[in-house]
Order: structure tokens, then C-alpha cells, then sequence
């Protein structure tokens, strides 16, 4: 992969996950490297060849699932893949946006680069010309249960084959309308080319590919929370020594505590004797542990990521330089959502122990502030309210945190007996990230409003320093009571969009 400009060219190298996220989220164009071509062309080849001695191979002389026991007759072979998408196509439920069915195309052209799929050149090509154009097929969100996505890239490919429904610059349109207007074809479907659209768990890596972009800055404005938290409580910075975390240096907590150190650094916190107590509570002191564990987490996820972008998980997949087509199971999704099951645990513990901060930070009693952090007496409300609404964040997203991914009813007629569920587990992160932002709004809000009260917002650090002055530009301090609402919500745009 290079990137020149508005431009990501797929070359030798796989796509990262950031350059997945910018092709759906930003437009950014997809260019396919004459070293791509090369590859798609020898796994056809190989195709070709099995065709022409009607060798049995899944999908392409035979049906699929459980009728992977019935021969196809040579003369029904591109009628059958015209049929694969169709009889696919099963979704249900609302569309999904935009930037995620970009995020399913874009994957899936990076797998058929990897040059396992056996897609023939028109096809791909036509793939491509379509993201580039900004042709976006209405996928329903729902009927995957990651053994492949198979019902999301059906639509996706019969949407491209110019039946059901696609977007054009801001139009949902009969798709043959909407490839027209775009100065495209229908795709040309050859032999095998049905089954390469679907046999993919494209719309789930786009997903985790979209998350991990999202992550990145949740974590750092979660960190960013912290800091600026321990400022207005004035909590003992020894939490972040790095001989103390050096002693057991459990996963990712150094890490955690270094960044806290640079946001701290400059700050009258830093300085001998600037806490109020000896140990506090553990939401504070613990937190480069549960820090840590959300960076280790997130570093497994974006590896298992990695992994299905870089690589062909086809059933069957084609060996150009052994010459072969092989029936295996690479396209089960264990690994890749077991990484993701884990991910969303390390948040739910990074969403308690924001909860429990917020509730302190706003708490006479442990932050020797005004109750709720209203400076005209407890005539007014404050924050006293807001805990409602964090304590639900918080039980929501430990709800979600439970896991999904253990394997629903078998189906095809019991053939396939196992499945991964990683759509579902991806979209329960999504569910929780943006719970999550709202938790670290709050918390970046009553931190705020508490350095204020306590009398130190002209000595932080610098990184805290920062984002107080962020927090201020966009949210005035709470002196008589009003509404919130509006508060939490810009602070948790500026969290989506910007980084601290």
C-alpha cells in the first residue's frame, strides 16, 4: 500500500486499517497497482484451467452449502453465479450507513488483491470503479452470522449486478439507475465470481477497521479525562511512578502511566506534598492498570485486523503458484472476535471506573468541593443529576461487554455448524464506543467545573492545560442550573473528531 494525496494505492503491500477508514469516511480514492492486476490475472488463470477440465471445486462446478454435493452442468455455470448474490441477498433491518458499506467494498476489493479469490480482472475492476464512483449498494444491517458475510456482500453484489437499491451523491435510486448515472456497467460475471463477492467476512474487518479509527482518540481523551480528573481532585500522582509499575509491569500499564506523566507534565500536581491523600480510591490509583489492559486490548485487536486485511480468507482459495484450488476454513472469524470480545471487556472496566470517578469528583465527601460541583449552594442541583445518566451509561456498557460470539444454530442443513458471530460483536462495540464517549464527556465536564472550583485551572500541565482550555471553548462552567444536554453532546463531537 502507498499513499499519495487524496489517493491509497493498493500495491504489494496490504491496505492498513487507517487506509480502510479513509477510503469510507473521507473519500479517499482507491488505486490498484499493475503488481495487483498481476496477481488477479494468475489466480484466474489457475480458475480457468479447472474450469476447462471440470475439475470439482466449491462454488465453481459445485452449489454451495449443503449442496456442495450437487454438479453444476457446464452450461449453468454463469448462471449460477448470477444466482449466488441473489439467493444471498436475505438482509433485514435498516441500511447500514454509508461509511460501513464503503468500509465492506474497500475490504473486499483488499482480499481479492491478496490474490486468493480467483475473481476474474472485469469483475474486480468493476468493484473498484464502483467504490471510486461513489456507487453505494443499500445493505440491510442485519443476517450475517460471520461465516463469511454473506448476506451483506449479496446485496452489495446484486446492488452491482444492477438489481435492488444504491446510493449516488446522496440519492437512493434503483441500482441500475445508479450505476448509469455513474457511467458504469453491471458486472460482467464469469465462472466462480458470484461466490468470490460473497465468500467474504468483509463487512465485519470494515467494521473493526472503522472502530479501531475511533478507538484511537476515545483512548486518548479517556486518558485526557484521567489526567485532568486527578488535577481537580488533587489524587496522589506515586499511581504513575514507573519504578512502582515496573515492579510487576503487567500489559500496557507503563505505557498507560507514561502518557498520564505527559499530560501532568508542568502542572503544580507533579509537586512534592500537592495531594490530599496518602492512597486514593481505586478508580484513580488503579487506573494505568485498567488503562493498560485497554491498550493491550486494542493492539490485539488492530493485529487481528491486520491479519484478515492482508489476507485471502476465500473458501476455496486459489494457489497461483502451486497451481491449485483448496477447500479449507480460513474464513472462520475465532481468533479474529475472540480479540474483539476482549476489547470490549477492557472498555467496560475503563467505563466503571470512569462512573466511579465521576461520582467522586461530584461527591463532598471525597472531593472536599461543593456537593455536585455547584458553587451557589445546594438550592441548585448541579451535577447531582448527571449521575443518573452516567450510571446508565456505565450499566449499558457493561451489558454490552457480555459476549455474543459463541456459535448460533447450526444451518445449511446442518453443514455448517459453527460461526463467529463477528458482526454482532462488532456492532455491540460500535454501541459501546459511542456510550463511551458520552462517559468521558461527563467526565471531562465535571473535571472541569471542578479544577475551577478548587482553584488551580492556572496550574496544570500542559497536556491538561490543553484540553481544560478545549473543554472551555466549547462548554461555558455550570453557575446556575441548566440544561447539560447540549454540553455533554458537543463535548462527545469534539471526542469523535478531533484528537486532544
Amino acid at each position: 500500500m502507498t499513499a499519495a494525496g487524496n489517493a491509497v494505492s493498493f500495491s504489494g503491500s496490504a491496505p492498513s486499517t487507517g487506509d480502510i477508514a479513509a477510503i469510507a469516511r473521507r473519500d479517499t480514492r482507491l488505486v490498484v497497482s499493475p503488481q495487483v492486476e498481476a496477481r488477479i490475472a494468475a489466480a484466474r488463470a489457475v480458475v480457468d484451467r479447472y474450469v476447462a477440465a471440470d475439475l470439482p471445486v466449491y462454488g465453481l462446478t459445485t452449489g454451495l452449502g449443503a449442496g456442495v454435493d450437487t454438479k453444476l452442468a457446464v452450461d449453468d455455470l454463469v448462471a449460477f453465479q448470477l444466482r449466488v448474490p441473489q439467493a444471498r441477498a436475505v438482509g433485514v433491518g435498516a441500511a447500514l450507513p454509508r461509511e460501513a458499506v464503503r468500509a465492506m467494498m474497500a475490504v473486499r476489493v483488499a482480499g481479492m488483491a491478496a490474490g486468493g479469490s480467483g475473481v476474474s480482472p472485469p469483475v474486480f475492476s468493476g468493484l473498484v470503479a464502483a467504490l471510486n464512483a461513489g456507487v453505494h449498494p443499500v445493505v440491510p444491517s442485519l443476517g450475517s452470522i460471520g461465516a463469511a458475510d454473506l448476506a451483506p456482500l449479496a446485496h452489495m453484489g446484486r446492488a452491482l449486478l444492477g438489481d435492488g437499491e444504491a446510493e449516488y451523491r446522496g440519492t437512493v435510486m434503483p441500482a441500475g439507475e445508479a450505476l448509469a448515472a455513474a457511467g458504469l456497467s453491471p458486472l460482467p460475471l464469469a465462472p466462480k465470481d458470484g461466490h468470490a463477492l460473497v465468500v467474504a467476512n468483509s463487512l465485519s474487518v470494515g467494521l473493526a477497521c472503522l472502530a479501531l479509527e475511533d478507538l484511537d482518540r476515545l483512548l486518548a481523551w479517556s486518558l485526557a479525562a484521567v489526567a485532568l480528573n486527578f488535577e481537580a481532585f488533587r489524587a496522589n500522582v506515586t499511581a504513575f511512578d514507573d519504578r512502582a509499575l515496573a515492579a510487576r509491569p503487567a500489559f500496557g500499564q507503563r505505557e498507560a502511566a507514561g502518557r498520564l506523566r505527559g499530560l501532568l507534565a508542568g502542572g503544580s500536581l507533579l509537586a512534592e506534598g500537592a495531594a490530599r491523600r496518602l492512597q486514593d480510591p481505586l478508580s484513580y490509583r488503579c487506573a494505568p492498570q485498567v488503562w493498560g489492559a485497554l491498550i493491550h486490548a486494542l493492539a490485539e485487536a488492530r493485529e487481528a485486523t491486520r491479519i484478515e486485511i492482508a489476507s485471502s480468507g476465500d473458501n476455496p482459495v486459489v494457489l497461483a503458484e502451486e497451481g491449485l484450488i483448496l477447500s479449507h476454513g480460513n474464513f472462520d472469524m475465532t481468533a479474529f472476535v475472540l480479540a474483539w470480545e476482549r476489547l470490549g471487556q477492557a472498555l467496560a472496566h475503563c467505563a466503571a471506573a470512569i462512573a466511579w470517578r465521576t461520582m467522586k469528583i461530584t461527591s463532598a465527601g471525597f472531593s472536599d468541593l461543593p456537593r455536585f460541583l455547584t458553587p451557589l449552594g445546594q438550592s441548585r442541583t448541579g451535577f447531582a443529576t448527571v449521575q443518573k445518566t452516567v450510571s446508565l451509561l456505565e450499566v449499558e456498557i457493561r451489558s454490552l461487554a457480555a459476549p455474543v460470539s459463541l456459535s448460533p444454530i447450526p444451518v445449511a442443513d446442518g453443514v455448517e455448524d459453527q460461526a463467529s458471530l463477528a458482526p454482532s460483536v462488532l456492532a455491540k462495540i460500535e454501541a459501546m464506543i459511542e456510550r463511551m464517549r458520552y462517559l468521558v464527556a461527563i467526565e471531562l465536564a465535571a473535571s472541569a467545573q471542578a479544577v475551577e472550583l478548587r482553584g488551580v485551572a492556572g496550574e496544570l500541565g500542559a497536556g491538561t492545560g490543553a484540553v481544560y482550555r478545549a473543554i472551555r471553548a466549547r462548554v461555558a462552567p455550570l453557575h446556575e442550573d441548566r440544561s447539560q444536554a447540549a454540553d455533554f453532546t458537543a463535548i462527545a463531537a469534539l471526542i469523535e473528531t478531533s484528537e486532544p
